[in-house]
């Protein structure tokens, strides 16, 4: 729950019973299943019409592969976050899957409290990973932030102005810390942080909390 008004969710699985067990689930626990889908095609369909909060996804997928969803679903509407839940713990699909727009990375083999919590984090704005795999990802934006970046037309391009309080916001993402764990130590309010993380994608027009850290390593801000 988000104050008063239930997190709209979306479930995406080819399987009708974990489909309809994780929706099920949901559902009692508060949240609002506005729809679910067990293909790839009918899932982007689904959830441009539902308009989710969440879209809680598996990869493998008939017709279209839960990547390409992923991609389809974000790039329609950039306000939808998805989590994924997935059988697999292979480090490519979790690298592929972040880098299609995912903000969370679940493994099945989670408890349903944890998928509860997870879902809540995400509808909030966190990147919630299994343990073990938030580390994979943030190693992978520091081997790539390592990479010289290609010139763009020859010129690089002028960072935007962020504020004072966005940069000390932004270095924090850049750790790992949660909202509210952020909110603590600058002893602000959950919204205010939320309000500071929204500015500043505006801003460097980014998607994402994913695409927000990846870029706050870019320049060093997590050894800050």
């Amino acid at each position: 729950m988000t104050g008063t008004t239930p997190i709209r969710v979306m479930v995406v699985d080819d399987h009708p019973m974990w489909r309809d067990a994780v929706a099920r689930d949901l559902s009692e626990s508060g949240f609002e299943v506005v729809a679910t889908a067990g293909d790839g095609d009918q899932a982007v369909r689904r959830a441009k019409a539902a308009a989710p909060g969440v879209l809680v996804l598996d990869l493998n997928l008939p017709g279209k592969p839960g990547v390409q969803v992923c991609k389809e679903v974000v790039a329609a509407d950039p306000s939808v976050r998805v989590l994924v839940l997935s059988a697999s713990g292979e480090h490519a699909d979790v690298l592929e899957a972040v880098k299609s727009g995912a903000t969370g990375y679940l493994l099945k083999s989670a408890s349903t409290e944890e998928l509860r919590d997870a879902v809540r984090r995400t509808a909030d704005g966190d990147p919630v990973f299994t343990p073990g795999l938030a580390g994979l990802v943030l190693g992978e934006y520091r081997r790539l932030a390592s990479e010289p970046a290609a010139p763009a037309g020859g010129e690089e391009q002028k960072a935007p102005r962020l504020t004072e309080r966005e940069t000390e916001v932004l270095r924090l993402v850049a750790k790992g810390l949660s909202y509210k764990q952020i909110a603590e130590r600058l002893v602000i309010s959950h919204r205010t942080v939320q309000n500071h993380v929204q500015n500043t994608l505006g801003k460097l027009q980014l998607h994402n909390r994913v695409e927000l850290v990846r870029y706050a390593i870019e320049r060093g801000l997590d050894d800050e």
